[in-house]
């Protein structure tokens, strides 16, 4: 709950003005897990507030640890659907990729987040959950909303989330340490850019649209050209960044001359971009590509003005790298369970 949402449940329990702050401070400031907790609210309030509410934080059922020391936690959400977040420790930096949905509806050819399909979408509160419910929550200095699911296919829950998360009297987090990762749902994107003030990267992956479509179903709805027309209207030049995601894959999008379109592509953009080692998947006949020309397509984009790096891959060894968060098998074993 936000402020205005508070307020109303302080007025309808009879509470003072005053109590809806309070009620905010031991949720978000406090972290308190129980009502009961809430020592500054009185008896009377404290047991009418818990015959109605909770406070609504709920522990993964699951952790499963990566060699590297990535852990992947995993979220009941409601009865049959599962959620995964993903806890990635580096030196100085503990970064946590968080969800957004069951699932995901954009099908991208490389995800098996896409492949398992829509499910559902998390509430405001699901999300921050994730941020709340995991042991190393004190510790994390970067938030990526990277994990499953497209968040600005969940748009109000998503903002709302991070509204509270940002919020200076509450979460206080740094929209600077904050990144959302989308495919760029135009009107959603729109929205975004204008209502929040987190990074922002686009899950580009192909220097053309015809290709792109054939990698994501989503470019023929939200066309990377009308996306990149509406990213110049704004400026990314101070604080605030955008960078552009790009997953190479052998003898699609891997070669010099694509790195030369990507350039034509994204020209004029303050902009960095993301290279991104292809993590296989099951059943998927598209191939990575070796480390040299990984460096070689980063050099030529660098020589070229984009400031490009080469993203680290984590936790591969639990099915906890990019696109590789899943949790259709989960549900299909636990249906077959029962």
């Amino acid at each position: 709950m936000e402020l205005a949402e508070m307020q109303e449940v302080a007025s309808m329990m009879g509470m003072p003005s005053f109590a809806a702050r309070q009620l905010m401070e031991w949720v978000y400031v406090r972290r308190v897990r129980s009502i009961a907790d809430m020592t500054n609210i009185s008896v009377k309030h404290r047991n009418l507030l818990m015959q109605h509410y909770e406070v609504g934080v709920y522990d993964p059922v699951e952790a499963v640890h990566s060699l590297d020391g990535t852990i992947k936690y995993l979220f009941k959400i409601a009865e049959g659907q599962y959620v995964e977040a993903v806890y990635i420790p580096d030196a100085d930096r503990a970064t946590l990729c968080v969800s957004s949905q069951v699932g995901c509806k954009m099908h991208c050819a490389f995800c098996m987040t896409g492949r398992q399909g829509f499910g559902a979408h998390l509430t405001a509160a699901d999300i921050l959950n994730q941020f709340y419910a995991i042991p190393e929550s004190q510790s994390l200095t970067n938030v990526v909303m990277m994990g499953m699911g497209e968040p600005l296919d969940n748009t109000d829950e998503v903002l709302k989330a991070l509204r509270l998360l940002t919020d200076t009297k509450l979460l206080a987090w740094s929209p600077r340490r904050i990144t959302l990762s989308t495919v760029g749902v135009k009107g959603n994107l729109q929205r975004f850019i204008e209502e929040c003030d987190c990074h922002l990267a686009i899950s580009l992956h192909a220097p053309t649209p015809v290709l792109r479509a054939e990698l994501m179903p989503a470019e023929r709805i939200y066309s990377i050209t009308d996306i990149v027309k509406l990213l110049k209207r704004y400026d990314f030049a101070g604080q605030r960044r955008l960078s552009f995601e790009y997953i190479l894959f052998e003898g699609l999008n891997d070669t010099l001359a694509d790195a030369r379109k990507l350039v034509h592509l994204l020209d004029g953009l303050q902009c960095r971009i993301n290279l991104i080692r292809f993590h296989a998947i099951p059943g998927s006949s598209l191939d990575g590509v070796p480390m040299e020309r990984m460096v070689a397509f980063r050099d030529y984009l660098t020589r070229h003005g984009f400031f490009t790096t080469i993203r680290a891959s984590r936790g591969e060894d639990i099915y906890a790298a990019c696109g590789m968060l899943s949790t259709q098998k989960l549900k299909e074993q636990r249906n077959n369970n029962n």
